[in-house]
């Protein structure tokens, strides 16, 4: 169990949360979410050890391993893939080197014989002799091939490196497991077999994730940073984004009525302040709004965007016709021979191993590259929204403030009317004064948001729109999504959203495409779809 007492960290001068006191027990795995800034890392930080509160302090039973997922992806670029997973268990990897220095010797003294004695019933105890099979299937089943189990870690591609840290986070069953951002770089097999394999984790494993659907499968409680507070609710994040919303709701209800209370207090004080009657009313009146106006609602950390996509006008019968269209880089043909027609309504999830094809697609279909072989052809109501999966050249070099930067794509030129927009996006007072070019990634995407609601397109293309983006923000998004009545091409990691969203999937392969009309999560367990993919990629692969 973990028990915190009074936990205050402060930046800046400015407490990112104060006087915390939650426990955290064994068995359970726990979502830790906010708004991005409000302190997840650095709470997990605190737990950790990596970082001293600047008041009270963790309990954690001295009998207990702690484990954490490195975020430093250098760190181990000397060791092989195998050794870098032993070492998340520290004792066990010390008497592993230790014994094998010893059997490495060509001559053995009686000392040395007592040390190995005794390091063997060690090594027993800690389950050694299952060390080497354990951190294999752990590799495996995170998507690291046996071949490259034996490499040295600086020769692994990072998609790579990210899954041996993951492996030896979990390695040797450690009883508390600390997990930020676990999901990045992998595919949704990947994501479903850590998924299982926490679920029947008795560990306490405390976890942060912008992957609400992994969120939802993995999480028995959700431990929420607000109002400075660390709140801790039974259920996974769909249950909590059900409570929060209830709760907010009370307190927005409350604060209304404490509202309405101060006014008719104010103009009963008003009023008979001058009465000497009914002075002693006023007084006992005053006193009472004064205690009101004390109790003010805290301000919280989590903001969600007013994202809304509006067409101009609707498609026509007429949406989009593709005809053999065959793109490359360089050598490499990324896909070929891609056929097919979209309709009224559609709204398209194109998925695949290699993000490359998608965006190749996408910058094709907006005329920002040319297809190699091959037509396509827009119906003639059609106006596109597009939004790029990189957007360096929309602010790299760009001195114009947010107001005037929105306002090159604003059919109305009126600052009044762009801030509208900037505002929608959480733009508002100095902050659309800012430099484009110093934003961060998460703000520079909902400035092409805004960007893309001021466009007013019937069919919108979005590559890749979650990435930056908070839960708040990839909540909004989806909702958005959901609610726009035309057409929708789009790719996304974020499997929630591809699920809730898409009513068709596309995946682009290196030999065609494989399209169906059904949502996502049907699509990952098809048995028709996983043969006809095997059949084309010659066996298992990823998505």
């Amino acid at each position: 169990m973990i028990s915190t007492s009074g936990i205050m960290v402060n930046f800046g001068g400015q407490p990112l949360f104060e006087d915390v006191n939650v426990k955290f027990v064994p068995g359970n795995c726990y979502g830790l979410i906010g708004a991005n800034g409000a302190g997840k890392s650095t709470f997990l930080k605190v737990l950790s050890g990596d970082l001293e509160p600047n008041a009270g302090h963790v309990d954690i039973p001295p009998n207990l391993r702690m484990a954490k997922l490195e975020q430093d992806q250098f760190k181990y670029d000397e060791q092989t893939a195998l050794d870098t997973v032993f070492q998340g268990y520290p004792r066990l990897y010390k008497v592993m080197k230790e014994r094998e220095a010893l059997y490495a010797q060509s001559e053995f003294s009686e000392e040395d014989g007592n040390r190995i004695a005794t390091l063997e019933g060690e090594f027993a105890e800690l389950n050694g002799y299952e060390a080497e099979a354990e951190a294999a299937t752990l590799l495996s089943g995170l998507g690291v091939p046996e071949e490259e189990q034996h490499r040295l870690m600086g020769e692994l591609p990072g998609g790579l490196k990210v899954r041996v840290l993951l492996a030896q986070a979990m390695f040797g069953h450690p009883d508390i497991l600390l997990l930020d951002e676990p999901t990045n770089n992998l595919d949704v097999h990947t994501i479903a077999w850590l998924e299982d394999y926490l679920s029947r984790l008795e560990s306490l494993v405390i976890v942060v994730s912008h992957d609400r659907h992994f969120l939802n499968n993995v999480c028995t409680h959700v431990a929420d940073i607000d109002f400075r507070q660390i709140r801790i609710y039974v259920g996974n994040y769909d249950f909590w984004y059900q409570a929060s919303e209830l709760m907010l709701q009370q307190k927005r209800d409350q604060a209304k009525k404490s509202a309405d209370k101060a006014k008719d207090l104010k103009a009963f004080i008003q009023r008979f302040a001058s009465n000497a009657s009914k002075a002693k009313q006023a007084t006992s009146r005053r006193k009472l709004l004064e205690k009101l106006t004390m109790d003010e609602m805290p301000t919280s950390t989590r903001k969600y965007p007013h994202i809304v996509f509006k067409p101009n006008r609707e498609c026509g019968k007429s949406i989009l016709r593709v005809e053999g269209l065959t793109a490359s880089i360089g050598d490499e043909v990324i896909f070929r021979d891609v056929s097919f027609t979209v309709h009224r309504g559609d709204k398209i999830a194109f998925v695949g191993p290699d993000g490359r094809a998608k965006t190749t697609l996408f910058q094709i279909l907006t005329g920002e590259r040319q297809a190699d072989a091959g037509t396509f052809e827009w119906g003639s109501t059609i106006t596109t929204g597009y939004f790029p999966k990189e957007n360096e050249a929309y602010f790299e070099g760009v001195t114009l403030n947010l107001v005037d930067w929105l306002r090159q794509y604003a059919v109305d030129q009126h600052e009044e009317f762009v801030r509208g927009f900037l505002g929608r996006m959480l733009f508002s007072g100095e902050d659309t004064q800012k430099q484009a070019q110093v934003l961060s990634g998460g703000e520079r995407v909902r400035c092409m948001l805004a960007r893309m609601m001021q466009l007013g397109g019937n069919v919108l293309i979005l590559d890749e729109p979650t990435n930056h983006l908070d839960l708040e923000s990839i909540t909004a998004l989806n909702n958005a999504m959901t609610s726009f009545g035309e057409v929708l091409l789009f790719s996304s990691h974020d499997r929630e959203l591809v699920n809730t969203v898409a009513t068709r999937i596309m995946e682009i392969t290196p030999h065609g495409m494989i399209d169906a009309v059904m949502h996502y999560d049907d699509y990952i367990v098809s048995e028709t779809i996983r043969a006809e993919r095997e059949a084309i990629y010659g066996g298992p692969a990823p998505l």
